[in-house]
């Protein structure tokens, strides 16, 4: 049997003999290159973190010490320690084990995030809530370089700095090299630093220097300063010692020994504690330590080779958004990129070999990219975002102050709008549409394939009056033919008649909702009904002139969204009707008012009725409503 089908719980790892553990971590990569094969996933992050969450797992005491992993990226160890393994072909899958940490799912997942950053907050509010309770136990918070970059976290390491509450934060940075004479100095200095002779001492020696008569104090700050000085130049984090942290490393992140020392030597100290751990992201896997960028996060792939599984067909909306990128910079020397920390999953890589000097990762920093984004407009560049619908969310306070406000000329191409499916509550897009249409001076679209996608990404930068938003999902694209067609401005606030009728109208927002509008118009023939279907490109400003048309000519008007229907482009419709006085019967049909698991994009708008049957029964249930309140009246 092997050693990891013997382990069902963190107590399991612990009553190993140090001598199985380094075949334990063997056998834990083994497994996750395998399963992951099948399901995809986050394969590189988890490959480099696995002796950490074994010394981890060894040293505290989960559920009773806090473990705070910062993104479930990094999570998936954990699940195998914690008593998930038989359940892994489920990864990702609609009713499976969820990509990030779930605190519904385990006791061992006590904080769940799909977006980076956050750990830190989270364990100072955890760390204050056991002082006040008088509970003890310890709490660590797993945060990788890139999250550190976020400006919450560093909110965060100022306010824990300033309480000096005992809290320790591992640090797993995957961007540096592991030297082979870092273990020793840093053992030293650790043993050093938590020392309590080495404290003692310390403190005697300044209340010595200072009772000198005369000189003591001078003297003192004097040998203060040189000491800073030569600590400042030989201890690489005394940025973390300056915020009132102990600093422990750097350490080894792959040697298990290295790692169980240093984290015995945390939990002695009182106060706030960062231990620098120095991993390589993508470990155990000679492809994903070659590329970890493009094994961060992915789909099923080939082990002996590494090769993706694709599915031949059309190209995704992201590989279209960056192609026209290129084509538009080429004719006008203003536009910029902007991208927080998404130049690969955005497509972005071809513009950045093309343009480096016009593309800008600024990181985990959603906040800062969208204000710098307004810096540029205002200094008369054309600066696109290229951001994901779910990160978006971190920045509306910019938003709506820094962009909005000032009626800059920034454009937005939101990625992954809609539902994404295998990532789940955290990762659907179908906040942005309530969130930027109540918001003055944006104008907000969706096109209905790669083709009007481009058109509308042109259209926006030639608009002068504020932001332009450009909505568009994740995968592939409609398949329609694009690259020989030459680029045209769409009027503002337009929509599109694609198909004529006279009892329906179905207004539908977006690939996905056009082609379940086309289908459900199909089945309602057969009830003697039949339908119009407008494009509704524009989300914000509406077509007025469209909509009070037919209103005119249609018994009832559907709104169909991939998007909350709380506050979503149906209650756009339905305000502006309302605005205007004109009474009409609207079925509003979209993503109620939950959050939406993983699966995918089929199975999730099978449980939320968006399929063409559960649309046709919607729709005639509505329709003899609306005859019967016509006849009564």
């Amino acid at each position: 049997m092997m050693l990891l089908e013997t382990i069902h719980s963190p107590e399991d790892v612990r009553a190993l003999p140090s001598s199985s553990l380094p075949e334990l971590a063997q056998e834990i990569r083994d497994f996750l290159i395998q399963s992951l094969s099948q399901t995809g996933g986050h394969l590189a992050p988890n490959l480099g973190v696995v002796e950490l969450t074994l010394a981890l797992h060894r040293e505290f005491y989960s559920p009773h010490d806090k473990l705070i992993w910062d993104i479930g990226h990094q999570g998936y160890v954990h699940k195998l320690l914690t008593g998930r393994r038989e359940n892994f072909p489920t990864l990702r899958k609609f009713g499976g084990l969820s990509g990030f940490l779930k605190r519904s799912e385990s006791v061992h997942d006590i904080w769940e995030a799909g977006h980076s950053s956050t750990s830190l907050s989270a364990a100072q509010g955890m760390a204050i809530a056991r002082d006040l309770k008088g509970e003890d136990y310890h709490v660590v918070a797993i945060i990788g370089d890139g999250a550190l970059t976020g400006g919450m976290a560093l909110e965060a390491l100022n306010h824990i700095g300033h309480e000096k509450r005992r809290l320790i934060i591992i640090l797993n940075d995957n961007e540096m090299s592991i030297s082979p004479n870092v273990g020793a100095l840093h053992q030293y200095l650790g043993r050093v630093r938590t020392a309590t002779p080495y404290r003692w001492a310390k403190d005697e020696f300044t209340n010595l220097m200072k009772r000198i008569p005369g000189i003591g104090e001078s003297l003192f700050k004097t040998a203060e300063r040189m000491k800073d000085a030569v600590k400042k130049f030989f201890v690489p984090g005394m940025l973390f010692e300056e915020l009132g942290f102990t600093y422990l490393g750097p350490v080894n992140g792959h040697d298990l020994n290295d790692l169980e020392t240093t984290f015995k030597m945390a939990k002695k100290i009182r106060g706030p504690v960062l231990v620098h751990v120095l991993t390589v992201k993508g470990r155990g896997y000679p492809a994903a330590e070659r590329d970890a960028d493009t094994y961060h996060g992915l789909g099923p792939y080939k082990i002996e080779s590494g090769e993706m599984i694709k599915v031949v067909g059309p190209p995704s909306y992201s590989s279209v958004f960056a192609e026209t990128m290129i084509e538009l910079a080429e004719r006008d020397a203003r536009l910029v990129v902007i991208t927080p920390a998404m130049i690969s999953g955005s497509g972005l890589k071809p513009f950045q070999k093309k343009f480096p000097d016009r593309l800008f990762d600024v990181g985990i920093a959603e906040q800062h990219a969208l204000t710098m984004a307004g810096g540029l407009a205002a200094a008369g560049l054309r600066p696109v975002v290229a951001i994901y619908s779910t990160f978006l969310q971190r920045a509306y306070d910019q938003l709506i102050h820094d962009l909005a406000l000032q009626k800059l000329p920034v454009v937005l191409a939101i990625d992954r709008a809609g539902l994404v499916g295998a990532d789940g509550e955290t990762h659907q897009g179908v906040f942005d549409i309530p969130a930027l249409r109540t918001v003055p001076n944006i104008t907000l679209t969706m096109p209905k394939d790669e083709r009007e996608l481009r058109d509308l990404l042109y259209t926006a930068l030639q608009h002068e009056g504020g932001v332009f938003a450009v909505r568009y999902p994740r995968g592939s694209a409609a398949g329609v033919p694009y690259r020989e067609v030459p680029l045209q401005t769409i009027p503002l606030g337009t929509w599109e008649k694609l198909e004529e009728g006279q009892d329906l109208a179905f207004l539908s927002v977006g690939e996905h909702m056009l082609e379940l509008a086309k289908k459900s118009a199909g089945r309602l023939i057969r009830h003697g009904l039949t339908s119009t279907i407008v494009n509704a490109r524009f989300i914000k400003p509406l077509d007025q002139h469209m909509l009070e048309e037919l209103v005119r000519t249609h018994r009832l008007i559907i709104t169909l969204e991939e998007s909350s229907l709380a506050g979503g482009f149906g209650s756009a419709v339905m305000e502006t009707l309302q605005t205007h006085g004109i009474p009409m019967n609207v079925l509003r049909l979209g993503i109620p008012d939950r959050f939406i698991e993983q699966g995918s994009l089929a199975e999730l708008l099978a449980t939320l009725n968006l399929t063409p049957e559960g649309v046709e029964t919607c729709v005639l249930k509505a329709f003899k409503q609306t005859m019967r309140h016509v006849q009564s009246g």
